[in-house]
């Protein structure tokens, strides 16, 4: 099972995955949440930063371009890694790029990071328990790791006569493909308490929760008026900060 979703998963970012899906990358976490707003970083000046599905190497610059002294990157998608070494390369900025899944052992040294982070790319882990369990296993102590997904209401939510209603239970956490033009992913949409659960069976402690809009930028995005009407009801993105104990 876990080998089919990610081969299906990698042959569409290997392929035509960023012809369709907007790339999300900091200084946001996702629709309408940004770093300069809630500083979950702050100063990474001579930090250490492992970033959990790097796709093009944007957020990596992002932390490049802040001082961070040493930048790592991990994406389950050979072209990904190679885009991220091009535009990091364009960029003058340096990385240590690595192409595997998030859940395998990939030479990844533990106890290392000061932060490891993923913004939108951790839902993709066919084990989460696992998976946060090799984070866990990068970070120093008292280190952080920090990560964004879509908030699991989103997915349950789809507009109806100028209405919201739900069209699928929250509790269902089964894989389900999903058509996209040309291509197809695989996805599944866990509970927040699922990735609670699973933060605090990896050795961490929760230090803040997002999940609010940030109004000035839903306002901002003409071209999300959509997205916009369903950001002013419920949460389109979560973010989630921890720490190492």
């Amino acid at each position: 099972m876990n080998a089919s979703i990610h081969k299906t998963n990698s042959y569409y970012w290997n392929t035509i995955g960023n012809d369709f899906l907007r790339a999300i990358v900091l200084p946001y976490y996702g629709a309408f949440i940004s770093e300069e707003k809630h500083q979950l970083f702050g100063d990474v000046t001579e930090k250490k930063l492992l970033e959990i599905g790097c796709g093009n190497g944007q957020s990596l610059q992002y932390h490049g371009e802040h001082n961070a002294s040493e930048l790592w990157g991990i994406d389950l998608s050979e072209k990904q890694i190679e885009k991220a070494a091009q535009h990091l390369k364009s960029c003058g900025v340096s990385a240590k790029l690595i192409c595997s899944p998030m859940e395998e052992e990939c030479g990844i040294p533990a106890d290392y990071f000061d932060f490891v982070y993923s913004i939108y790319a951790i839902g993709w882990t066919t084990d989460l328990e696992g998976t946060f369990k090799r984070i866990a296993s990068y970070v120093k102590k008292d280190g952080a790791f920090i990560f964004s997904w879509s908030h699991p209401i989103h997915k349950c939510v789809t507009a109806e006569n100028n209405m919201f209603v739900f069209n699928k239970s929250y509790f269902d956490e089964a894989w389900y493909p999903v058509p996209l033009n040309e291509g197809a992913l695989t996805l599944a949409d866990r509970k927040l308490s699922t990735y609670v659960n699973a933060l605090s069976n990896a050795g961490f402690v929760i230090e803040q929760m997002i999940e609010e809009t940030d109004e000035e930028l839903m306002y901002s995005r003409e071209d999300n008026s959509e997205l916009a009407d369903r950001a002013k009801m419920f949460p389109i993105t979560f973010v989630i900060k921890a720490r190492k104990l």
